[in-house]
């Protein structure tokens, strides 16, 4: 019974199925109003404020993008210069090492013609002493032959007497030569 009569309240109170166009239409009409209502005070600010937050990001993307190019490019401009330097180290390592090189050259070049000039001095003084003493030694000859001349001139001797200091002169020479 309390079955029969619960089903009966439920039939007149209206069922799950039944549909009650009073709340239907009260329903449509509310939701018309608010989306009017949030369409004219809410949407547009909030489209607005996500397109200026949509502009700011597509701005700091092209700003970030802009800046990686100007980076990419100092990249390899300071690259470029990098190898230029390196280029210019090198060649002017080259030009150093040509220039030593021909420096060694040229001092040893000049080395060269001042030690012969050193010898050719040396032999040329070595050839005025060589004359001189020539020169010295032929008038101590001369001095000796004179005075062996004065000693067979002023003694008059017998032969062997002369023969005797004309082998006494020549023993002296040696000595005087010396």
């Amino acid at each position: 019974m309390a079955l029969a009569l619960l089903g009966q309240t439920l039939v007149a109170a209206g069922g799950l199925t039944d549909i009650n166009w009073t709340l239907n239409v009260s329903t449509l009409v509310l939701f018309l109003v608010f989306a009017v209502v949030l369409g004219k005070f809410a949407w547009k600010p909030l489209l607005q404020v996500v397109e200026e937050r949509e502009k700011s990001v597509h701005d700091a993307v092209e700003g970030a993008e802009k800046a990686n190019a100007e980076a990419q490019a100092l990249l390899d401009k300071h690259k470029e210069l990098i190898r230029e330097a390196g280029r210019e180290r090198d060649e002017l390592m080259k030009r150093a090492a040509k220039e030593a090189e021909q420096l060694k050259a040229d001092l040893s070049a000049r080395a060269r013609a001042e030690s012969e000039q050193i010898v050719q001095k040396a032999r040329e003084q070595i050839g005025r002493e060589k004359a001189l003493a020539v020169q010295e030694l032929r008038a101590q000859v001369a001095d000796i032959a004179v005075d062996a001349a004065a000693k067979i001139v002023t003694s008059s001797l017998t032969p062997e007497a002369q023969k005797k200091l004309v082998a006494d002169f020549i023993a002296d020479l040696p000595k005087a030569a010396r």
